[in-house]
């Protein structure tokens, strides 16, 4: 398992979701709170949009996080209306290198993923199979993670174009993701339970989910944060409350970030729904398609 946030909303340092809160995604690299296990040292990454450019940055190590002085550097001095956060535990078996640090691009998306698919090993070829040529040509590494992503990369430039929902068009391919996936798992009669937190965003909006396969199971934590910024000043951070002005900011993660209240847990078999205009809904996972 891993920890990951996405925060979106008015240009921040980066630094303000990976050093400087007390719980920031520097410190979940060595102690997260919410995890049996609290090291997730086998890497990190993040991805961001720079205003006026639609495609997004990276920067991906296999380093423990702890350990990067670039990543401390590049955080301190870097600001982005849309960050994408990730510190890696690898799951047994798959390789610790660079090609599968999250998170990961393609085109205008940076996808992400805490959790694990249940048989993945023994799906593998199959999923490949289903792929067409350019979502199969997008995966580098080996980690089931960058399969989904490219599960939805693929089902996301088969839906029909709609510029008056762009956020649903995200929604749909990544529920479509996590449906074939799961296929694919349950008719090869894999028992091994999914637990699919999956965060995607193109700058503007994201999608994050929080699924898991087994009823009565909570899988990995997840927590949502808004707000109309998210300030950082002698060394505490907080959301500012929205008083009587629109939320514009949102930050999704794994564990809560900072000691401030608001912090609202993501029920299991749920998906957060950020639009372009900070609009946060939480919605049941009924039916996956």
């Amino acid at each position: 398992m891993c920890r990951f946030a996405l925060y979106r909303g008015g240009p921040v340092p980066i630094s303000s979701l990976v050093t400087k809160p007390s719980n920031s995604i520097i410190n979940q690299s060595f102690h997260s709170q919410e995890r049996k296990e609290p090291l997730n040292g086998d890497g990190f990454g993040l991805a961001w949009y720079a205003e006026g450019h639609p495609h997004p940055g990276s920067f991906r190590e296999v380093t423990p996080a702890w350990n990067s002085i670039n990543l401390a550097q590049l955080a301190r001095v870097t600001t982005s209306p849309c960050v994408l956060a990730h510190v890696r535990a690898a799951t047994p078996g798959l390789a610790v290198h660079q090609l599968n640090c999250h998170p990961f691009t393609w085109k205008q998306f940076s996808f992400m993923h805490n959790g694990a698919l249940g048989g993945f090993k023994s799906i593998r070829r199959r999923l490949l199979a289903s792929l067409d040529d350019e979502a199969f040509n997008m995966i580098k590494g080996t980690t089931d993670s960058e399969h989904l992503f490219a599960l939805f990369a693929q089902t996301y430039s088969r839906i029909e174009r709609d510029d008056s929902n762009e956020l649903g068009r995200i929604k749909d391919a990544l529920l479509a993701a996590i449906s074939t996936a799961e296929g694919l798992r349950m008719e090869a009669g894999i028992e091994e339970e999914s637990a699919l937190n999956l965060a995607v965003s193109d700058g503007r909006r994201a999608v994050v989910s929080r699924y898991v396969s087994e009823p009565g199971e909570d899988g990995p934590s997840l927590y949502c944060h808004v707000g109309r910024s998210y300030v950082c000043t002698e060394g505490e951070c907080h959301m500012v409350a929205p008083d009587e002005d629109p939320p514009s900011a949102v930050i999704v993660a794994s564990e809560p970030l900072s000691k401030d209240p608001g912090w609202d847990p993501v029920p299991p078999n749920h998906v957060v729904c950020i639009d372009e205009d900070f609009k946060c809904t939480m919605e049941p996972m009924d039916a996956l398609r």
